[in-house]
């Protein structure tokens, strides 16, 4: 999906693409309880056919993560960095996450930015997580925004709408061009206003159904803070659903990472990425630059 962003022959057609890969990488989560949080300097480094990715956690209290993607064929660049932000409720956690993304058609010199939306964890009465809220896609190059909003389940059932509206409008005319409608885990689709040509641009069904896991091509040079082998011992007690084993293996990773930052504080070092180069204001918040101008092949690959 990705990959066709940048084949549209019209703006209106590529803003589309991007509008319906956003709404692919907001799949539905299962419900459960998390073993996972990413350690300081943690990576993942994959590659699927020409796109290569790369992620690392700059920051562990607050969490942030940036991810850079590159794919010199297509002429595609995206960096994303989201620091997300809980809040308990009582009967749920809302948690927004903060950051953008950019997405870059080389070949179009188009950036689309976008935000994202609020994951919402229900406790009670049905447990659930669901994607709920505006998101805001705007290219400035071709002045043509997306406006969407997200909606999640049902309060009273674990399953509702999860219903996507929106538009795609001129923002300097405010001119709407194109209606949303549809089902953020199903189908969605747009309607051209002049014409009533309704088409689609997002199915659960076809973009995810194809997925496979990524595998391990070449071990010997992979990162020692690759997510693989940081939570290996915690991954496979989890497959072999011993919970115990788990517990213990998550509590070695953490312990280990608290005596790492006792170690620097003790000699005053400061930890830099080794894969970005990071700044926060208030005003902008998080903005991550890439050391290198393209991301690598990984020796992690998903199979095509």
């Amino acid at each position: 999906m990705l990959s066709k962003c940048g084949e549209g022959e019209s703006s209106l057609e590529r803003l589309a693409s991007v509008v319906g890969w956003s709404i692919s990488t907001l799949r539905p989560l299962m419900f459960g309880v998390a073993p996972y949080n990413p350690i300081l300097g943690e990576t993942h480094h994959v590659s699927r056919a020409s796109l290569n990715v790369l992620l690392e956690q700059v920051s562990h209290h607050p969490p942030v993560t940036v991810l850079y993607a590159t794919d010199e064929k297509e002429n595609i660049e995206m960096i994303w960095c989201h620091n997300p932000v809980p809040k308990f409720y009582g009967t749920k956690i809302e948690t927004e996450v903060h950051g953008k993304k950019e997405l870059k058609l080389l070949n179009r010199q188009e950036t689309y930015v976008m935000n994202s939306p609020m994951l919402v964890i229900r406790l009670l009465p049905f447990p659930g997580v669901d994607w709920v809220g505006n998101v805001t896609i705007k290219c400035e190059e071709t002045d043509l925004q997306a406006d969407l909003y997200y909606k999640g389940s049902s309060f009273l059932s674990n399953r509702g709408n999860r219903s996507i509206k929106g538009k795609i409008f001129v923002p300097s005319t405010s001119k709407t061009i194109c209606e949303i409608n549809g089902h953020w885990d199903r189908t969605v689709t747009t309607k051209d206003i002049t014409t009533g040509k309704v088409s689609e641009i997002y199915n659960a069904k076809e973009a995810l159904s194809g997925m496979t896991t990524p595998t391990v091509k070449d071990p010997k040079v992979v990162m020692p803070f690759e997510s693989t082998v940081v939570w290996a011992e915690v991954s496979q007690a989890i497959l072999s659903r011993n919970w115990v084993k788990a517990k213990q293996a998550k509590i070695i990773v953490e312990e280990t990472e608290r005596e790492l930052a006792k170690e620097r504080k003790s000699k005053s070092e400061i930890w830099v990425p080794k894969h970005f180069t990071v700044s926060y204001s208030k005003e902008s918040g998080w903005a991550p630059t890439p050391n290198e101008r393209w991301v690598p092949p990984a020796p992690i690959i998903v199979p095509t």
